[in-house]
């Protein structure tokens, strides 16, 4: 009796399923539109992100002495980076014209690219870290653990790392990117 009921609930389950997946699918040649967030919309959300991080430091007033240096680098890092998404996106619009064109794709020049936006990334955190050591040494171990807390939610599928906090090339919205270990 039992397996029946396991059986029939399980078969519910699986058509109720098939049927909200036909019902969500959009129908052939009619694309999906997926948000993308306009310049505005990342600089707001970077603010967020800043405040958010300083609101759970609660820092003391001699760490407060320390963090505008910290929160101009995010600043300043998260705006290069914009700047960098959109010389990427012109770049992505030439070479698509490109090759409509019949011009063969360069995978060495490709490889050369991202390793220069590789590089960017690295001097960006590099940057941050540079400007976050001295508040970071000042942290309790409760501070330390909210801030490992609040970086892990806020870059958590966006792509790693803190370097403009944005959609890599292979981490989107969904946390849908390459996981380690």
């Amino acid at each position: 009796m039992k397996r029946a009921l396991f059986a029939a609930t399980a078969a519910a389950l699986i058509a109720g399923s098939a049927a909200t997946y036909a019902a969500n699918t959009p129908a052939a040649g009619d694309a999906p539109h997926r948000w993308q967030p306009t310049a505005e919309d990342r600089a707001i959300l970077t603010d967020a992100r800043i405040v958010a991080l300083k609101t759970a430091l609660k820092l003391t007033p001699d760490q407060e002495k320390l963090w505008p240096g910290v929160e101009q680098t995010l600043k300043s890092v998260a705006k290069d980076a914009a700047q960098r998404r959109e010389q990427m996106a012109a770049d992505r619009k030439a070479a698509r014209e490109a090759r409509q064109a019949g011009t063969p794709a360069d995978p060495i020049a490709r490889m050369r690219t991202a390793a220069d936006r590789m590089d960017a990334r690295a001097n960006d955190l590099r940057k941050i870290a540079d400007a976050a050591d001295p508040l970071y040494k000042t942290l309790d171990t409760a501070q330390k653990q909210r801030l490992n807390m609040v970086l892990h939610q806020q870059f958590r599928g966006m792509g790693g790392g803190m370097g403009g906090w944005h959609h890599g090339p292979h981490g989107g919205p969904n946390g849908d990117g390459p996981r380690r270990g």
